[in-house]
């Protein structure tokens, strides 16, 4: 899997795994995952809440699963098109759900790492490098 690995890669590397294995975490501890998140502790409590943020959270395992697939493929440009896309706007909806729910440093957190990790896949830093 990491034959062609390149410094360049360990951005991608680094949202792939956190994207897999931090969607897992809500299976074992939603309410903790959800603070850890961002979400307020009101919602975290909530019985109804928790079986929503495994649903997503599960989406997310499998954006970073496919992040790994095309990696190892070596097809770097759908690396870089996947952070794009899930960076911008994931980025964007978790920023202003945490705002909206009174966690603007979260909010803030959420949508700046976002961009940035949108950022390096629009660019193509994956694929083409600095």
């Amino acid at each position: 899997m990491f034959e062609h690995f390149a410094l360049r890669h360990i951005m991608p590397l680094l949202v792939a795994s956190a994207t897999t294995f931090g969607g897992l975490w809500p299976f074992w501890s939603p309410k903790n995952a959800m603070l850890e998140f961002g979400l307020p502790e009101k919602i975290a409590d909530s019985p109804a809440a928790q079986p929503v943020m495994v649903l997503c959270s599960a989406r997310t395992t499998a954006l970073g699963m496919l992040m790994f697939v095309f990696y190892q493929r070596e097809e770097l440009a759908a690396v870089d098109t996947v952070m794009a896309v899930m960076g911008a706007y994931l980025g964007l909806v978790d920023g202003y759900v945490c705002w909206k729910e009174g966690m603007p440093g979260k909010a803030v957190f959420r949508c700046v790492s976002g961009m940035v990790i949108a950022g390096w896949g629009l660019i193509g830093l994956t694929e083409r490098g600095f």
